[in-house]
Parts: C-alpha cells; sequence; structure tokens
C-alpha cells in the first residue's frame, strides 16, 4: 500500500500545479463577465457617486466641478498586483472657479477637461474613489499604466 502513495501523491501534485492555471484563469473570465453586467446596471448609481466623491476632494485646487458629461465605452483592466477588475470610463468634466478664488480671472477654467474616471470591482460590488486621470482617456489609462494594468477582453 505504502509503494502506491510513491506513484499517487507526485500525480496529484502534479494535477494541482498544472491545473491550476486554467483553472484560475477560468475563474477570472468568469468574475469578468459577472463584473462587465454588474457594471452595466449600476452604471447610473457608480457615476452619480464618482461625481459626488470627486466634486468634494477640491482637487483641482479652487475649480467646482460643475457636472461630468460620460462617455459611453468602458474598458475593463485588471490590476496585476492586486488582481483587482477596475473600469475605465470616459468623462467630460465642467470646473468653474471659486468666488473670490485664485481661479476666478483664469480663462482656461470653462475649458472642458477630458479624464478617464476610475471604479474598481471588490469583493462583487463596484466601488469608486472619485479618481479622475486628467488628459487621457480609457485607452490611454492602460497603456500609460502599463505594467500596473493588463487589460481584459
Amino acid at each position: 500500500m505504502s509503494a502506491l502513495w510513491i506513484y499517487v501523491v507526485p500525480i496529484v501534485l502534479a494535477l494541482l500545479i498544472f491545473g491550476a492555471r486554467p483553472l484560475l484563469n477560468f475563474l477570472r473570465r468568469r468574475e469578468a463577465q459577472t463584473a462587465r453586467r454588474l457594471f452595466k446596471l449600476r452604471r447610473e448609481s457608480l457615476e452619480a457617486k464618482f461625481f459626488e466623491l470627486a466634486s468634494r476632494a477640491g482637487k483641482p485646487r479652487g475649480l467646482i466641478w460643475k457636472e461630468c458629461d460620460w462617455q459611453e465605452p468602458v474598458t475593463f483592466a485588471r490590476d496585476l498586483e492586486s488582481g483587482l477588475l477596475t473600469a475605465f470610463v470616459g468623462v467630460e468634466i465642467h470646473f468653474e472657479a471659486v468666488e473670490g478664488g485664485d481661479m476666478e480671472d483664469v480663462e482656461a477654467v470653462s475649458t472642458i477637461r477630458d479624464a478617464a474616471a476610475v471604479f474598481h470591482y471588490r469583493a462583487g460590488q463596484w466601488g469608486t474613489g472619485g479618481k479622475a486621470l486628467f488628459n487621457m482617456n480609457p485607452a490611454d489609462a492602460i497603456t500609460r499604466l502599463e505594467g500596473q494594468f493588463e487589460p481584459v477582453s
């Protein structure tokens, strides 16, 4: 009976080692499908939460967030370190100067700013910290953050 373990243990270990990668890939694909569906369902409330948090952050200094015009496509990526799914959504942000502030007489304040809004999927839920990556669209964000994120198709 003990001689049988000499053959069984290596086979079981090989299956665990070589079978883990395909299983992990399958689970990640399945998670991405679920996350995309949930993002589509919750997108409107996620956008509202993003605006609420971003406008309260006080950045850029001296400006008030007036509104966001959301772009349709969403680009999904996976954080290479944490494995978390991330969604980047294109947004055009409108600002106005804080009354009496340093930016009040700056012409560029009324310029619409392009940005990529960032959302994260954790424990089956989408959320946001209100982070905007200014002067880039979602594709640019993934390109510039190469090495930190990989696209999820």
